[in-house]
């Protein structure tokens, strides 16, 4: 036996390296054609590895997550000592911080001429360009001191009335009084309206006088409209320097979708003491409707002895049916299922863009949303009113059991985009276990197959109705595969349809 069989070292110095588990499992004639052929070693044998490369690459790899790691320790004390510093001396930078804020890209501008211009003209004793630099730092400097001073004033913004439809004016105010003893110079008064602001340059104001402006806040789409907060501007005329403060705080102005009045909706499911008085006939609820002759099999509880003693025959009490209804109601608000939207019409972005323009309209490919959004507000606004549980879903927006004003206000917020249809219903019936009537709106693009897998997320014996919104398509009822589906081409069909279709 050699020393080699002992797993000592052999005579050439080499050590004895044992196989691994994976050139174990090899046969036995690959690994003898290879220690065949003499001073020859395999990729793995050299690189530990069969991928080529992978050594090379997991090597690279720890260097630089060393390296990372290096770095991070060395700057790490350095970081928490400039933390600790500036911690300390808030107090002294944080105010000239706030100074240098006032400065324009304007200011800046005129403050390095006036130096480059300083210290060219010193070091060739260049006369002129001193002169233009005596100009520039002492505009600069005047510009500054009309920045300064303290404002003392109070404002009031606000708008009247908070909560609008879509169409309908919304006028605001800002009242402005000058509560320093000193006269104040006319400033200007910025107030953030959406994405626009309205800028007003107030007079000269004597301590304790007051200075009113009126606005009008543009209403002609849906949605919640930021106003504020107020500031003041105080600079120069020319722009190099602009002092703002803030004095209100933003406010809310709610643009709600127009709605259309509908008749009741009528019956749920759910007998109940608060439920509406249906105009179905029963022999056992609340609500006395006539008497009629007895019949063989009539509850002898409910026969009127008084009656019957009077006309000489059995006589029973005939009720009708009280119903509570919990209604239910899905909107879509992916622009892509409607006739509006782009992506299923065939239409190039060119020939949307070109419509769009035409349209005068930014909101031109989302015109059917908003009117589907109006057709389940409409619902809802009308299922509250009768005092009945409603519960909305709309995208992101999702409101239970309610006032109308509250839903309303969370359809201003809807903003329209892809939805899952199917994940919808899924929070809706979450919501809602105990719905009568479900309500779908959606567009003529959405697949019939993904309608019913939404409305089956429903029991049986709930009253599923898909509202589908296409401008092109006259208004008609259809029913078939367990829902009832209305077809409207505007919103002024709905109450039609409804009452044909639904309200029973």
């Amino acid at each position: 036996m050699t020393q080699q069989d002992h797993g000592g070292t052999p005579r050439g110095g080499r050590r004895f390296r044992m196989p691994s588990r994976r050139a174990a499992a090899a046969p036995a004639v690959a690994g003898g054609a290879a220690s065949a052929v003499p001073g020859r070693t395999s990729g793995r044998a050299r690189g530990g590895s069969g991928v080529p490369g992978a050594s090379g690459a997991s090597g690279a790899s720890g260097v630089l997550g060393t390296t990372s790691r290096g770095i991070r320790q060395i700057t790490a004390p350095i970081t928490r000592s400039i933390e600790q510093v500036a911690g300390h001396t808030e107090g002294v930078w944080r105010p000239v911080a706030g100074v240098l804020r006032w400065v324009s890209p304007l200011g800046w501008t005129i403050l390095a001429l006036g130096v480059v211009c300083w210290v060219v003209g010193v070091h060739w004793v260049w006369t002129e360009l001193l002169m233009v630099a005596g100009a520039a730092l002492l505009l600069f400097a005047i510009c500054f001191l009309l920045a300064l001073g303290r404002t003392k004033v109070r404002i009031l913004a606000e708008v009247d009335p908070r909560r609008v439809v879509v169409g309908e004016p919304a006028t605001g105010r800002i009242l402005v009084t000058n509560e320093a003893r000193t006269p104040m110079l006319p400033i200007l008064v910025e107030l953030p309206v959406g994405l626009s602001a309205a800028r007003f340059v107030l007079p000269a104001l004597t301590p304790g006088s007051e200075h009113e402006e009126l606005f009008v806040v543009p209403t002609s789409r849906r949605g919640v409209i930021q106003v504020g907060p107020a500031t003041t501007v105080q600079g120069d005329p020319l722009g190099l320097m602009r002092r703002t403060l803030t004095w209100t705080e933003r406010t809310e102005l709610f643009v709600h979708p127009r709605t259309v009045a509908l008749e009741p909706l009528g019956a749920g499911l759910l007998r109940d003491l608060e439920g509406s008085t249906t105009e179905d006939v029963s022999m056992s609820d609340l609500a006395f409707h006539a008497l009629r002759e007895y019949q063989p099999g009539d509850d002898r509880r409910y026969i009127h002895w008084r009656s019957s003693a009077k006309a000489g025959k059995l006589l029973v009490r005939q009720f009708l049916d009280t119903r509570r209804s919990h209604v239910t109601i899905i909107v879509d608000p992916d622009p892509e299922q409607y006739r509006s939207g782009h992506g299923r019409t065939g239409q190039a972005d060119r020939d949307v863009e070109r419509d769009v323009m035409a349209a005068n309209a930014p909101t031109a490919i989302q015109a059917d949303v908003e009117t589907a959004i109006s057709v389940g507000s409409s619902i809802m606004v009308r299922v509250m009113l009768d005092e009945q549980d409603c519960t909305i879903v709309c995208g992101r927006q999702k409101v239970t059991r309610s006032v109308p004003q509250i839903g309303l206000d969370a359809m201003s917020r809807v903003e329209p985009g892809p939805v899952d249809l199917f994940s919808v219903s899924l929070d809706a019936a979450d919501l809602a276990p105990d719905t009568s009537t479900c309500f779908i709106v959606t567009g003529p693009h959405r697949p019939f197959i993904e309608l019913q897998r939404a409305a089956g997320q429903f029991p049986p014996e709930v009253t599923r109705v898909v509202v589908v919104v296409d401008p092109q398509a006259g208004h008609g009822i259809r029913r078939g595969g367990g829902l009832v589906i209305l077809t409207l081409s505007s919103l002024d069909d709905l109450r039609t349809l409804l009452v044909s279709g639904v309200a029973r």
